[in-house]
């Protein structure tokens, strides 16, 4: 039986005294088999999972209905363009101090293979939660066990300090190769950054319908990567706060209002190859994001208690749409397009231009879009006893120079909502394009 680090491990006595004549559990059994078939093909493929999955469900591993998974291998990574789901737990990594070039391209193939296993319902190894050394820890933590994959996806991106770290040492020899548009980004007026809830050197992003399963990815991942990299800053999110397909109603985030109205959806293939991914030769030295995106991440925190003692017009002229419907002030229902030359009583606009949605719709930013999937956050309370709460806000872009820096720029100087809100976190992450079977995510950067 593999223990995911290219050794052989025998199963030693279970409880009770009963000792397999052969060293292997059931379960070991049966991941060996499922093991040697992918090796003798030479790849773990989609079948080779779904086979195994079946294998594992019979030992209360996992229920892996077929729609309840989404593929792992493909074009570009899931997790961007996928139907939002409902839970997420992002995480950022920073790589040990002693990592090497072989270190790092090390731990992206384990994560690699974890997560095309996780995302179908297996466990994060072969071997299982409840099988192997009786004296060792599993190569599995467990608490997903007999849990479906509830639409998980797991979605890896590179920081800039992966390329370089702030005192300019390029540690694994990426520098050559680091986009031009992977930067820190700047500290926009109001912020008030956490650095320890900021950057690292690599992200992760697990999306799920089920809490625990989104979780559990994000645990196993970290325990695959003890020793070479460490937990730098993660964030559980619910209720998304933007939906990334058509099928989806609009969610509202914790001001009570319809959020990422304007945001882009997967089906809108045209407006996504434009405005997600990045193109061939957009950046000749970083030709390996070809297909991926930028991850732009800000953790926000939100003045719940002002809030909730404004005045409900006061609240709709700040966001600029109806806390009903979602419909712009100047007219129409949700999908309306905002018209923002329409006045009202005394020639005033009905959507005033310093609104949340002026200064954040693609009209009044050049036609830039994002595609968003953002979360709500509750972290407890603060000691004096208001709600530490607020937005894990996610978007994806083909450049955040263009899409993003310079509508963050306008909206912290002149948002009327920016008295409501503080930006406490972030973070940019390149994210590779898709993985083939047999490859590792972002494979290509270390060509």
């Amino acid at each position: 039986v593999e223990d995911g680090g290219g050794g052989a491990v025998m199963t030693d006595a279970h409880p009770g005294g009963t000792r397999n004549p052969t060293g292997l559990s059931r379960r070991g059994v049966l991941a060996s088999v499922g093991a040697g078939a992918a090796l003798a093909g030479g790849l773990v493929g989609a079948s080779a999972l779904a086979g195994r999955a079946a294998a594992e469900k019979e030992d209360g591993k996992a229920t892996t209905p077929a729609s309840d998974a989404v593929a792992f291998y493909g074009t570009h990574q899931a997790g961007i363009t996928t139907a939002a789901q409902d839970r997420a737990h992002f995480a950022t990594f920073d790589l040990d101090p002693r990592a090497t070039r072989d270190t790092l391209t090390g731990l992206l193939r384990d994560w690699t293979d974890a997560a095309a296993r996780l995302t179908q319902g297996l466990g994060a190894s072969t071997i299982g939660p409840l099988s192997g050394p009786y004296d060792a820890p599993p190569d599995d933590t467990g608490e997903a066990i007999g849990l479906p994959p509830a639409r998980l996806t797991i979605t890896f991106g590179f920081g800039p300090t992966l390329f370089e770290t702030a005192d300019g040492v390029d540690r694994f020899g990426l520098a050559a190769r680091r986009p031009d548009a992977l930067v820190t980004l700047p500290h926009f007026p109001g912020d008030n950054l956490d650095a320890a809830r900021s950057g690292g050197d690599l992200s992760v992003q697990a999306c799920s319908d089920d809490p625990q399963v989104a979780v559990h990815a994000v645990r196993n991942l970290t325990r695959i990567a003890m020793g070479r990299a460490q937990l730098r800053w993660s964030q559980l999110g619910f209720g998304r706060t933007s939906s990334t397909s058509t099928a989806q109603d609009t969610p509202r985030n914790l001001f009570g209002f319809k959020d990422g109205t304007a945001s882009l959806r997967g089906e809108q293939a045209e407006l996504v190859d434009t405005h997600v991914w990045v193109p061939q030769g957009a950046d000749p030295k970083a030709d390996w994001l070809a297909g991926g995106s930028y991850q732009v991440v800000r953790k926000i925190a939100m003045h719940i208690e002002t809030w909730d003692r404004s005045s409900l017009r006061e609240q709709e002229r700040i966001v600029g749409r109806s806390k009903s419907e979602g419909a712009p002030l100047s007219g129409g229902d949700e999908f309306t397009a905002v018209n923002f030359s329409t006045a009202g009583r005394g020639g005033t606009p009905l959507v005033d231009p310093a609104s949340h949605v002026a200064l954040g719709h693609p009209d009044t930013n050049n036609g830039h879009h994002m595609l968003r999937r953002g979360y709500n956050y509750v972290d407890g309370n603060d000691e004096l006893g208001r709600l530490s709460a607020g937005l894990l806000f996610i978007a994806y872009v083909t450049s955040p120079a263009t899409h993003y820096i310079p509508m963050q720029l306008a909206m912290a100087r002149n948002d009327l909502m920016s008295e409501y809100l503080q930006h406490i976190g972030s973070g940019l992450f390149a994210v590779p394009p898709g993985v083939a079977q047999g490859e590792f995510v972002g494979q290509a950067l270390f060509s």
